[in-house]
């Protein structure tokens, strides 16, 4: 019924993936598998629904806080998740990682600490330095071909007196760690005993493989939280703006609002992100599952074309997120000499682990959200890449 096999030329789109590569790796002539957007034309349902609204030619002012986009929202958590959400604790925003800033800025005074896991979203280290807060750092520990939380040392950075937020990334981003329900209780049980707010991204919560589960945070947390979330990611709607979340305590949320509409003026939504969120969480599940099946598929064959080429890595794919995490360390490859030869060499743009911190380093994230096609051409460029370094001189 859907295709994603076709490729989309996306050049001259201002596409951040493909028209400006160069300002991240240098060069403008590369095939990328960067920033996490996909190379898909988003669901019929959603296009047909923009459409429509387009037709009606007016685009003022709007608003979120409607039965239409609550209703959806109500829909999808409990098609998807079999949870009940209260969407009295709603709030909107134009991206979760504004919203995150937001609720820095809101739970913390500059100087104190904000704990997140690592190799954490480059993003979420931007959010905690940028708004003059220190980071404290939680690295995830891997085994085999799984990540686990040291729970003890997780306690011992929440109970320090300056820490005030838990920055949780679920599923987690880079790893594709899916946090299980004893996981997240554990978490929830520590974070209230040292009197530490939860600010949960649930952003690829769609994206969760196998016989894996996804658990929303409002179905765990009993200190004072925040959800945080869109359909972006599953739908590949970003460039249209627009995130959602839950606020667990009414102060809070009522601050969160004051300040949205207050301080930054963003009291009108992007309309039409609006419309692709109802569209897509009324009607979006048939292309979404399509969608699933497919970058499994991709994930399958990175697996085994990797460990074709290198059977040392035994690389799976992960739990979750349409990017692969690709643990080289078993190589001994040098990161910066790997870089060096897929730009130059091989013409290609893979992110280095190390964007994502110092525990990122001996990984890439590939982003397989492509036609296969693409990703054929890109496993070539990849596997030859790493063959030329890793060959003595």
């Amino acid at each position: 019924m859907f295709d994603f096999s076709t490729p989309i030329d996306r050049h001259g789109t201002w596409c951040t993936q493909w028209d400006y590569i160069a300002d991240r790796f240098g060069s403008a002539d590369l095939l990328p598998f960067t920033i996490s957007d996909m190379d898909f034309a988003t669901a019929p349902c959603i296009l047909d629904a923009l459409q429509q609204r387009l037709q009606h030619g007016v685009l003022g002012y709007s608003r979120w806080q409607h039965e239409d986009f609550l209703g959806a929202l109500r829909h999808w958590y409990q098609l998807r998740f079999q949870t009940a959400i209260d969407t009295a604790d709603a709030v909107y925003g134009p991206s979760v990682i504004y919203m995150v800033s937001q609720l820095i800025r809101q739970w913390s005074a500059p100087g104190e600490y904000v704990v997140t896991h690592t190799p954490a979203y480059d993003a979420f280290y931007k959010a905690i330095l940028g708004n003059q807060r220190q980071l404290l750092a939680c690295p995830l520990q891997k085994a085999g071909n799984q990540w686990h939380c040291d729970m003890a040392h997780l306690e011992a950075l929440l109970a320090r007196p300056q820490s005030k937020i838990l920055l949780l990334c679920s599923p987690h981003n880079p790893t594709g760690k899916v946090w299980s329900a004893e996981e997240l209780q554990q978490i929830a049980t520590l974070c209230e005993r040292h009197q530490v707010r939860v600010i949960s991204d649930e952003i690829h919560m769609d994206m969760v493989w196998g016989e894996h589960r996804h658990l929303p945070w409002s179905q765990v947390g009993a200190t004072p939280w925040a959800l945080l979330t869109s359909g972006s990611k599953s739908f590949n709607i970003p460039a249209l703006t627009g995130a959602y979340g839950f606020i667990s305590d009414e102060a809070s949320r009522d601050a969160y609002l004051h300040q949205l509409k207050g301080r930054d003026g963003l009291s009108s939504p992007a309309v039409l992100a609006i419309v692709a969120h109802i569209a897509a969480y009324r009607h979006g599940a048939p292309w979404l599952d399509a969608l699933r099946d497919y970058l499994q598929g991709n994930l399958r064959y990175v697996a085994e074309r990797l460990n074709q080429a290198f059977p040392q890595l035994a690389w799976q794919p992960p739990q979750a997120t349409y990017l692969a995490w690709i643990d080289l360390r078993p190589l001994n490859i040098d990161d910066h000499a790997l870089q060096q030869a897929l730009i130059e060499r091989e013409k290609v743009a893979i992110m280095p682990g190390f964007t994502y911190g110092e525990e990122g380093r001996g990984f890439v994230r590939l982003n397989v959200g492509c036609p296969r096609s693409k990703l054929e051409d890109g496993m070539d460029r990849l596997i030859a890449g790493l063959q030329f370094v890793a060959t003595p001189v």
